[in-house]
């Protein structure tokens, strides 16, 4: 979209993936050598615990990644709802450039800021991927985002500010509304409100809830305003999911939980990826083929999933209602 000089940006925030096998060694290092993911204060330390862990993971990640096609789609999704929530910002009167910044991958927050820096954007909303704020995530965006701040002094030439959670949007939870109904009417008619529907989010080190990380409180505030605009009055259950190393993780565990809803006769389940809003190895590979075995192994009878936000336009228009929230329009 034409764009005149000195117009205003939004910048996506999102950790990234890699989009082929060859690329998985070095995402994984990025990842695990993010302060904020792995907090060792001793950067050389850490940095060798990354490239241990990078070492020693990449052959079971390449396999995952290998069995939904070779690599991860989250790039080419996200590029996708830049363009869309650009579209949609042009369709509400608003001229602005998406740009799309990755913290672990390609293209990442660096790249980001040198193409705002290029276009002489004059006012920027950082806006993350992430409908919950983690210290994991959004919080380490947007320390990277500071540091670039520190080094050209972007908030000299340019008015910036950001959005830390965005859970409760409106139109967000419609969207999820829309994606659980559809999923829903995979299952029998008749059955249909008996159908347990098992959120599952991306978990974290317990240490940082209990060190005053909102994620848990927010993830579970999001499944209840879920619920409600759901309406349908479906038992649900909120779990977590992608546990990475021995270290005392957020639970229950989805794993977990689906064995006690087995235990409990639960034969219909369809769990709604509630952190991720774009797919990726942990809906496409973790959810759909493993949780799908397992399910299958407990005598879960039918096992579905609702679709990630992804392209969905109530989604993209979530986001263009958070943007023009932000902007007072």
């Amino acid at each position: 979209m034409a764009q005149t000089e000195g117009g205003r940006g939004v910048l996506l925030l999102n950790l990234g993936g890699p989009e082929t096998l060859a690329d998985v060694r070095p995402f994984l290092y990025n990842l695990f050598s993010d302060p904020d993911i792995i907090r060792i204060g001793n950067s050389v330390l850490r940095k060798m615990l990354a490239w241990t862990i990078a070492t020693t993971r990449q052959r079971k990640s390449r396999a995952l990644y290998r069995r939904i096609g070779g690599g991860s789609p989250l790039g080419r999704i996200t590029g996708g709802q830049a363009e869309a929530l650009e579209s949609a910002l042009a369709a509400h009167g608003t001229a602005a450039r998406v740009y799309v910044g990755m913290r672990c991958w390609k293209p990442s927050i660096d790249e980001a800021v040198e193409r705002i820096r290029r276009d002489r954007v004059r006012r920027l909303l950082l806006l993350p991927l992430f409908p919950q704020y983690s210290g994991t995530t959004t919080g380490s965006c947007f320390r990277r985002f500071r540091e670039l701040d520190a080094r050209y002094g972007l908030g000299e030439d340019m008015e910036i500010s950001c959005v830390k959670a965005w859970f409760g949007e409106p139109l967000y939870l419609g969207a999820m509304a829309e994606l659980i109904r559809a999923g829903l009417e995979r299952f029998p008619a008749g059955a249909r409100d008996g159908v347990h529907l098992l959120y599952s989010a991306h978990s974290l080190p317990a240490r940082y809830i209990r060190e005053g990380d909102p994620y848990f409180d927010q993830t579970r505030e999001c499944v209840d305003l879920i619920n409600r605009r759901l309406g349908t009055g479906n038992p649900s259950t909120l779990a977590f999911q992608s546990k990475v190393g021995p270290v005392e993780w957020l639970g229950p565990d989805t794993r977990a939980v689906l064995g006690d809803l087995a235990r409990q006769g639960v034969r219909r389940v369809l769990v709604v990826p509630v952190s991720f809003v774009s797919d990726h190895v942990e809906t496409l590979e973790e959810i759909d083929i493993e949780y799908r075995e397992l399910a299958a192994g407990l005598g879960i009878e039918e096992f579905h999933r609702a679709g990630a936000p992804n392209l969905h336009p109530l989604f993209i228009e979530a986001l263009a209602a958070v943007v023009l929230r932000e902007w007072g329009e």
